[in-house]
């Protein structure tokens, strides 16, 4: 049996969807995600590009850095993935727009350095100064 998951933006424009268990989440801390989403830090679940698909509606991109695309809502401006020169063959999408987000469960700290020193979020998780996976 395949796990399937989707999930989408605010306005509902943009859906997408993608099979696998729900592993490799991280909190991300570093400042590009800060700018980007508005908020402290942002959740990412890492998956094969392979079992990931735009079910509706095709997201805008933004090149957040010489190595990273992002793909938002047009609409609304919900971020909802990433693709990195990095991995090329990985697609990072945010949890918080999963439609069940309470199924997918942090693991990990990345980019820990540039983490906000008034922030404490899940203090048991192992944290990365940088991303090493």
């Amino acid at each position: 049996m395949v796990d399937f998951h989707e999930g989408g933006c605010h306005c509902g424009a943009v859906r997408y969807r993608f099979s696998g268990p729900l592993r490799d989440i991280a909190h991300c801390h570093c400042s590009i995600c800060r700018r980007v989403s508005g908020g402290t830090v942002t959740t990412w679940i890492t998956l094969l590009s392979g079992a990931f698909q735009w079910i509706a509606a095709k997201p805008a991109r933004y090149a957040s850095s010489a190595s990273c695309t992002r793909y938002f809502c047009q609409n609304c401006g919900a971020q909802l993935a990433l693709i990195t020169q990095l991995s090329p063959e990985t697609v990072d999408v945010t949890i918080a727009t999963l439609d069940h987000p309470e199924h997918a469960v942090p693991q990990r700290h990345i980019w820990t350095a540039s983490r906000l020193p008034w922030l404490h979020l899940d203090e048991h998780l192992p944290g990365e100064p940088g991303e090493t996976l």
